[in-house]
């Protein structure tokens, strides 16, 4: 679940109007337990004695599925909620499951799935259930269709500070797992590596440190669990650093692209070398590299002010030939 802001107001002023947008990040929820909030929980209606915890479906072009998912009221009153279909996405900021909004464009689970009911209220401690079509298109591309059944709370709360103009509604959804049968083509790339040096005035009087930046990106049509690898090299071949990243998103949904940062303490303040990340993910694997060159600020600007030093030298050595 995540909190968004969302107007007040009746009427909103075009300058609140993106503030309509919504969305429902899902929870990460252990197997057999349903997306919830402890107000509302939304799941997969249970089918025999089990209980699923997401909905896990396969279908080729051209099929349509039924199922139904069911919305469970926690609390002591009556609560309103309105139902859709979303697709799935990676947040930039960190990767982490989200989906789009309501207002967004809907390219696949979005868009083919369709409950029955739009908008239905749960009586207290009470339970609904709403069927849903979902109907895959003829052309559907193979691969991995990510999305979620969303049940968003129809009231709108204050904001922060009990803001007049902003306010806030919560959603809770049940992920759907969709993969249409074709071919399935597995592919990860690592882009735009970047090396950003923090390093003391004066070599050996402080700690030096740097930021690496990257873009992970899976190019392929399936969901990729993917691990990365850092490796450093100095002058001359030398193994700097070699260790595995942290912070990487337990899943990257397909075409889907993040910026990822890791961090060097220790980092070299004199040295001449390549940084190389390494990801993988099953039988997929791409890389990505960037050269640094690691020079102290005081030493930069001696040997800047004696290269200056050495050109005007030559230049008026050359004059004074000419001269002569």
């Amino acid at each position: 679940m995540r909190r968004l802001p969302a107007p007040l107001l009746p009427r909103p002023a075009p300058l609140l109007a993106a503030l309509l947008a919504l969305a429902a990040l899902l929870y990460a929820a252990p197997a057999a337990h349903a997306a919830d909030n402890g107000e509302w929980s939304v799941e997969p209606t249970a089918s025999g004695p089990g209980r699923r915890p997401y909905f896990y479906l396969s279908a080729d072009p051209g099929t349509t599925l039924t199922d139904s998912v069911t919305v469970t009221n926690k609390t002591t009153a009556p609560m309103t909620f309105l139902l859709y279909a979303a697709d799935a996405h990676n947040t930039p900021r960190d990767g982490g499951f989200a989906v789009r909004t309501r207002q967004e464009r809907q390219r696949g689970v979005g868009a083919w799935a369709e409950p029955d009911r739009t908008r239905v209220t749960v009586p207290a401690r009470s339970s609904v259930t709403v069927p849903y079509t979902l109907t895959v298109p003829e052309d559907a591309e193979p691969g991995d269709h990510p999305g979620a059944l969303v049940a968003l709370d129809e009231r709108v709360a204050a904001g922060p500070g009990g803001a007049v103009g902003v306010g806030i509604q919560r959603a809770v959804g049940a992920r759907v797992h969709l993969r249409v049968n074709g071919p399935a083509v597995p592919a990860l790339a690592v882009e735009d590596v970047r090396y950003s040096p923090d390093r003391p005035l004066v070599p050996g009087t402080g700690d030096s440190s740097a930021l690496i930046s990257y873009t992970l990106h899976n190019r392929g049509n399936v969901t990729l669990n993917p691990k990365v690898a850092l490796r450093a090299e100095g002058l001359f071949g030398r193994t700097l650093l070699a260790r595995d990243l942290t912070g990487v998103p337990g899943e990257l949904l397909p075409r889907q692209k993040i910026r990822l940062t890791a961090s060097w303490a220790g980092a070299p303040q004199l040295d001449w070398g390549e940084v190389t990340l390494t990801a993988s993910a099953g039988d997929a694997r791409g890389s990505g590299a960037v050269s640094f060159l690691a020079v102290p600020w005081l030493v930069a600007a001696a040997l800047t002010a004696a290269g200056a030093g050495a050109l005007l030298w030559l230049r008026a050595r050359r004059r004074a030939v000419r001269a002569g």
